[in-house]
């Protein structure tokens, strides 16, 4: 097959191959990615106010035109490091309701899930950047809002099937206790971080038992 497009005047150039356009996707999806990593370890370290463009492009490997060939912007990259975020934390819930058998499990492996969370220093301090910035930036709120909402889901249905295969009443809504398991394990890591004596790893991970069992209740529902 003879892949040209015909311009006006009777002009051939030869099209771009298939391959050649799998190639080319390929290296664009890869700049994508080491500019993102890139952009995770920036805004951690420095915030999204004070992180340069220069930085990021620079820590991946790259100049200033690369980023803005796959980067409209600072805020670009940020909103598509959060939907990176979020996919990946809905996919780790979705792998807990796939991989547990009973209700028992489930809730073992929930633990261990948010205990794990709050060991990640560079996720604690971009879950604060997340949050800051919805404050700081009202017009870019609802993005991020509808972003938080779907982790927060996610994590509401774990919740439901567990008290529905348990047969228990949560004294608050489903999405309401995900909400609180996030808040309570990124406000633990963060002030483990600040200042480790204060709380320690292990003590973290009592503290979320304790609020897991509240939460869920001791005993079936009457």
């Amino acid at each position: 097959m003879n892949h040209a497009r015909v311009l006006r005047g009777g002009a051939r150039i030869p099209a771009r191959a298939p391959a050649a356009t799998s190639r080319q996707q390929a290296r664009t999806d890869a700049t994508k990615r080491k500019l993102l990593v890139a952009a995770e370890q920036i805004f951690a370290r420095d915030g999204f106010e004070a992180a340069r463009l220069e930085d990021i492009a620079g820590l991946a490997g790259y100049t200033r035109g690369a980023f803005y060939a796959n980067f409209q912007s600072k805020e670009d990259i940020f909103f598509a490091l959060l939907e990176r975020w979020v996919g990946q934390r809905i996919s780790e819930v979705a792998a807990l309701l796939a991989q547990q058998e009973s209700p028992a499990k489930l809730l073992r492996a929930l633990r261990e899930h948010y205990a794990q969370i709050t060991q990640d220093r560079r996720l604690a301090l971009l879950s604060l950047e997340f949050k800051l910035f919805a404050i700081r930036h009202p017009e870019a709120h609802a993005r991020l809002r509808a972003r938080q909402r779907r982790l927060r889901a996610s994590g509401g249905d774990l919740l439901r099937r567990i008290a529905r295969v348990t047969d228990r009443t949560l004294p608050v809504s489903c999405t309401a206790a995900a909400t609180g398991f996030g808040a309570l394990s990124s406000a633990l890591s963060l002030e483990h971080f600040v200042d480790p004596s204060m709380v320690s790893e292990q003590e973290i991970r009592r503290l979320l038992v304790v609020f897991f069992d509240a939460v869920l209740g001791s005993n079936p529902a009457k």
